[in-house]
């Protein structure tokens, strides 16, 4: 139930693979990025930076996929997840907190915040 709520793309054989990888069927087939997208873009006018958590690395993957696809928007983004090592961790979090930062959204599994941030 939980796939079936956050994406369709999570079940196997569900995607078109006929369609660019990249595209706007991300956000409509599904009505929480569909929400998202309208907020995001919304909050990325307004200059705001985002961190989104998810309990679901597949879901992380889902978001990339939507970052590419909203690239030339500006929705560069880091990602941590639990297989993230230390090094590169700290990367990612120096690159998304240092001034005038590019990266518009910070993906973080609920994993990865557990594990210290």
């Amino acid at each position: 139930l939980r796939k079936c709520c956050n994406h369709p793309y999570l079940f196997e054989g569900v995607e078109d693979k006929s369609l660019p990888p990249f595209g706007d069927h991300l956000v409509t087939n599904a009505g929480k990025m569909a929400l998202l997208d309208k907020l995001l873009m919304r909050l990325k006018s307004q200059g705001s930076r985002v961190l989104i958590f998810s309990q679901m690395t597949r879901v992380l993957d889902i978001l990339e996929d939507y970052c590419a696809y909203r690239h030339e928007d500006g929705f560069y983004y880091c990602r941590i997840d639990g297989s993230t090592g230390g090094p590169e961790r700290q990367e990612m979090i120096d690159a998304f907190n240092k001034p005038n930062s590019d990266r518009f959204l910070f993906l973080l599994s609920t994993r990865a915040g557990g594990l210290g941030i």
